[in-house]
C-alpha cells in the first residue's frame, strides 16, 4: 500500500501516513502554460490510498489525475472535505445537483471512499461505490479537553447540528445544547440556548463548518450579554472566507480552531486518526 496527496491535504496525508506505517510517495505538481493542471507520482503498489480534500476546482481535478495515475491498483479515496457537497437539491428549474455531480465523477476508479463529516449523510448515497461517512467529533472534544475549562457547555448552532455537538460532549460527559433563534419583534432577534443558562459558563460552539462566520459571530455577542464566562469556536472544516477569523475573533470569541481536512493556521485538530480507524475497520476481504 502507498498514500499519495493532492496539494492541498499534504500535511493530513503525511499524518494518516505515519499513523498507518505506510509509505508516502512523493506526488509533484505543475501547470502547462495554458493553465491545464499536470500530476506525476512516485512509485504505487496494489494498492493506494488517495488523500485529497476537495476545497476548490483545481482540487476537484488534481483528484480526477490522481485516481487516473494511479489506475493500476486497487484505490482508496479519502475525500477530508468534499466541496460542493451542499447543493444536495435541485432549488430551481436548469440547476445541478451539484453532490451528485461530484460523487458521481469521484466514483469513476475506485473501490471505497470516505469522507469526513460530510454536512448531509444522504449525499454519500450518490456514489456508486461504497462511501462512508467519518466522524471526529471525538477529537474535537479532546481538544475541549486540553482547554481545561471549567464546566464546559458545548453547543450546536442548530438543532440540526446537536447529534455532532453530542458527540463532542460525550468526551468529557459535559452538558450540551443547541441554539435557538428567537424573534422578538420585526426588527429583534434573540440568539440562545435552547434549554442550559449560558450565564457564568464556558461556552464552546461546535459545528460540522464555518464559512462567513456571521451568524456565529452574532451569536457569541449575544451569548456575552447572558453572561457566558467565554466564548470558543471548534469547526472540522474551517473555510473561514470573507474575514471570518477576524469577525469572530473581533465578536469576542476567544480562540477559533479546526481541524486538517481543510489546512490552513486555525488547523489545530487532526482527522487522521479518525480515517485511519474507518480504513482499518474497512478492510478488504
Amino acid at each position: 500500500m502507498r498514500i499519495i496527496s493532492t496539494e492541498r491535504s499534504q500535511v493530513l496525508a503525511a499524518r494518516i501516513s505515519e499513523k498507518m506505517g505506510v509509505p508516502l510517495v512523493e506526488t509533484k505538481f505543475s501547470r502547462f502554460p495554458d493553465g491545464e493542471m499536470y500530476l506525476r507520482c512516485g512509485e504505487l503498489d496494489d494498492e493506494t490510498v488517495i488523500v485529497s480534500s476537495v476545497v476548490d476546482n483545481d482540487m476537484l481535478v488534481q483528484t480526477l489525475l490522481a485516481v487516473d495515475a494511479a489506475d493500476q491498483s486497487r484505490i482508496t479515496l479519502v475525500v477530508p472535505y468534499l466541496g460542493y457537497s451542499r447543493q444536495d437539491r435541485r432549488f430551481g428549474p436548469g440547476e445541478p445537483i451539484s453532490a451528485r455531480a461530484v460523487a458521481r465523477a469521484l466514483s469513476t476508479g475506485i473501490e471505497r471512499a470516505f469522507v469526513v463529516n460530510i454536512h448531509d449523510p444522504g449525499v454519500l448515497d450518490h456514489f456508486n461505490i461504497p462511501a462512508k461517512n467519518v466522524t471526529i467529533a471525538p477529537a474535537i472534544g479532546g481538544y475541549v479537553g486540553d482547554l481545561r475549562l471549567k464546566n464546559p457547555l458545548i453547543l450546536a448552532p442548530d438543532e440540526g447540528a446537536i447529534e455532532f455537538a453530542a458527540g463532542v460532549a460525550a468526551v468529557g460527559g459535559w452538558d450540551c445544547d443547541h441554539l435557538e433563534k428567537t424573534r422578538l419583534s420585526g426588527e429583534e432577534v434573540r440568539i440562545a440556548p435552547k434549554t442550559i443558562d449560558a450565564a457564568g459558563r464556558d461556552v464552546v460552539i461546535v459545528d460540522d463548518i464555518i464559512s462567513t462566520g456571521g451568524t456565529l459571530a452574532t451569536a457569541a455577542c449575544m451569548l456575552r450579554e447572558q453572561g457566558a464566562t467565554s466564548i470558543h469556536a471548534a469547526c472540522v472544516h474551517g473555510v473561514l472566507t470573507s474575514g471570518a477569523y477576524t469577525r469572530l475573533r473581533a465578536a469576542g470569541v476567544s480562540s477559533v480552531v479546526s481541524s486538517d481536512t481543510y489546512e490552513n493556521a486555525s488547523s489545530f485538530i487532526s482527522a487522521a486518526n479518525a480515517i485511519v480507524t474507518a480504513i482499518r475497520e474497512d478492510a478488504h476481504p
